[in-house]
């Protein structure tokens, strides 16, 4: 998913950038609300990281603009918490509200919770010849029933939801486990190597792509092993 960041502070915006990316987000960025504006109305971004301290235009007034041509969900930043900010920004169209100073961890479940709500309320997903029906707890490939443990539904559920996607270990392992990354712990390539051996190993075309020091994507175009 590709994400548009409006934020003149270059240490802040390098921060947010960097742990968005490590994530699995594609991160656009602009330092100035013009051309934070430009950007976020000539592109279709799933989501916007707006700043409301900015040279060239202010924060509300980009959140005013974008709110006449498209219903992207806003997420402000702002250093100041009064009452009448948080509900200036909600009445102009902002869909959640963050002061500064926040942690990463707060911001990235509010984009994810964002996101989430976007998403169609689909109980099935097709990938070629995949589909995963998460009402039965079923998952076919090319007809064939196949049995997965709820861990493994999941993991592939989460692939199968950003096909095309190149998802770090380190969001598998928070997203399916809860957990943080620890490079010394292959929780993930161990789940990923049992997934490969049922959804990839019995049919001729690989859907779980290896992509070397960044992680795992499902896609039709095919995979390779570990």
């Amino acid at each position: 998913m590709k994400l548009l960041l409006i934020e003149d502070n270059q240490k802040a915006s390098a921060w947010v950038r960097k742990g968005l990316e490590e994530a699995g987000y594609i991160v656009d960025y602009a330092a100035d609300g013009r051309d934070g504006l430009h950007l976020g109305l000539s592109h279709p971004y799933s989501l916007v990281i707006l700043d409301i301290m900015l040279p060239g235009m202010d924060g509300w007034q980009v959140l005013k603009t974008l709110r006449t041509a498209s219903q992207i969900p806003v997420i402000c930043l702002t250093a100041r918490d009064s009452v009448d900010d948080r509900v200036k920004g909600l009445e102009l169209g902002a869909n959640d509200y963050l002061v500064k100073p926040f942690s990463f961890a707060e911001l990235l479940a509010r984009v994810r919770n964002q996101l989430r709500q976007q998403q169609p309320h689909s109980s099935v997903l097709r990938v070629g010849d995949l589909v995963l029906d998460s009402a039965r707890f079923q998952v076919l490939r090319d007809g064939v029933t196949l049995a997965l443990t709820r861990k493994e539904f999941m993991l592939l559920w989460l692939l199968a939801s950003r096909h095309g996607e190149i998802l770090p270990r380190t969001l598998l392992a928070s997203e399916i486990w809860g957990v943080n990354f620890d490079s010394e712990t292959n929780i993930v390539d161990v789940a990923i190597r049992r997934l490969r051996r049922k959804v990839d190993a019995p049919f001729p075309k690989k859907l779980i792509t290896t992509v070397r020091g960044m992680g795992y994507c499902l896609s039709e175009k095919g995979g390779e092993g570990d």
